[in-house]
């Protein structure tokens, strides 16, 4: 885990400069990278791109309801859309979420409207433009969270209290 800490600070860090910030010899960092890699936990290495400095400067949200019985066509063709960076399938009101970037509005307009909105297999689509992005994390380690143990009977913003003593029986 410290090593994948250290490599989402920075891909590009050497091999020596890994080990002596994890405490291990080079060897063995470079065995546990190899490893990683084989087993598919680390993907690939990539650079972070700031999005507005290369001319996309807006950014939406584009939640789909996809109908019944079209699923297939539908991720298919998601994959086929390069406007977008990134696509969850969802529980709850809408199937799906999609993450898009556009020069400008018209771009987003056009292509909701035109390209997302127009497939046989969307029954609706709501976009939400992103005003200002606040985190924006490439993974999230099983260390960055934080034990909330004692917290297990909240629900939402409302605590969660069992029926007292007796009380459980005057409901039967």
């Amino acid at each position: 885990m410290r090593i994948l800490s250290v490599l989402r600070g920075d891909g590009r860090i050497s091999m020596a400069a890994l080990a002596d910030k994890v405490n291990v010899s080079r060897a063995s960092v470079y065995n546990r990278v190899e490893q990683m890699i084989a087993a598919g936990i680390i993907t690939g290495f990539s650079a972070q791109v700031a999005p507005a400095l290369v001319g996309l400067q807006v950014c939406a949200l584009v939640f789909v309801t996809v109908h019944p019985q079209s699923w297939h066509r539908f991720r298919e063709g998601i994959l086929q859309m390069p406007d977008v960076e990134y696509c969850a399938i969802t529980t709850g009101e809408h199937d799906a979420m999609l993450l898009i970037r556009a020069l400008d509005i018209g771009g987003i307009h056009d292509f909701v409207t035109g390209v997302v909105a127009a497939r046989p297999e969307v029954k609706s689509v709501v976009s939400v433009v992103v005003l200002d992005e606040v985190v924006r994390k490439s993974y999230v380690l099983p260390s960055d969270i934080p034990n909330r143990t004692g917290m297990a009977n909240r629900l939402g913003m409302t605590r969660f209290t069992t029926a007292g003593n007796g009380r459980d029986a005057a409901a039967r």
